[in-house]
């Protein structure tokens, strides 16, 4: 079994590092265009298109994902990943809390995000 562990670090590295800079490349971390699904602060989004709308329309012009846990489990067909961590919007001092899960499925050699639920922390 692969080092589920890394792929997750890896693949959440990838991932924040991509929203932070441009979150329309996105898009291309799916396989599945109709059937991905995003869960936005009980938002359902079903499909890429609608995704990346979401992703695009935030209401920030800048943003910093700072990962504090990171917890991965695998599944028949990929793996779940959990993370916690800070939002750095617009070079606000008070950070926001978020936690997000990922479902990935593998494909071959890699893996896609087929499910995303993402809440910010507040209390």
């Amino acid at each position: 079994m692969a080092d589920i562990n890394a792929i997750a670090k890896q693949f959440t590295e990838y991932y924040y590092h991509v929203f932070d800079f441009n979150p329309a490349v996105l898009a291309g971390q799916t396989r599945d265009r109709d059937n991905s699904m995003l869960t936005y602060e009980g938002d359902q989004l079903l499909g890429i298109a609608s995704i990346v709308n979401k992703l695009i329309s935030l209401p920030f012009q800048k943003v910093q994902h700072v990962v504090s846990t990171l917890d991965a489990q695998p599944t028949p067909s990929g793996l779940i990943v959990m993370v916690t961590g800070q939002l750095v919007v617009d070079d606000s001092t008070t950070p926001l809390q978020y936690s997000q899960v990922f479902h990935l499925l593998a494909d071959g050699g890699s893996y896609y995000v087929y499910n995303d639920v993402f809440r910010l922390n507040y209390g």
